[in-house]
């Protein structure tokens, strides 16, 4: 379960945040993830209220935002999102691609007093 971990570093810097922004209390927390982490958003929720328990943050809800997956052929250059499990470029076929959007984590804001 790698929610738990992520929900340690989110709650650290959500405090290092809050503090740096004059708050008190966090009342929620909005968060941009890509489809390439593969969290699973209850989870992450559930990890992120034991993670933030002793912070600013233990009452915050967390609201989770997930990015999709969007490829890029180097070879023809076509943009696209892939299947479930096709990862090949869908005009050419090759299998020479990049990641666009997929692997994001970020906090999109903080919110409180």
């Amino acid at each position: 379960m790698h929610e738990l971990k992520i929900a340690e570093e989110l709650s650290a810097m959500v405090s290092h945040h809050a503090s740096a922004g004059g708050l008190t209390v966090v009342d929620r927390v909005n968060i941009s993830v890509g489809q390439f982490v593969q969290v699973v958003p209850d989870l992450l929720e559930a990890a992120f209220k034991i993670a933030a328990r002793d912070s600013v943050a233990s009452e915050a809800r967390l609201e989770i935002e997930i990015i999709a997956a969007e490829m890029r052929c180097r070879r023809c250059g076509t943009e696209y999102r892939p299947g479930d499990d096709i990862h090949a470029c869908t005009a050419c076929g090759s299998a020479e691609i990049e990641v666009v959007h997929g692997k994001e984590l970020f906090i999109k804001s903080i919110e409180g007093d």
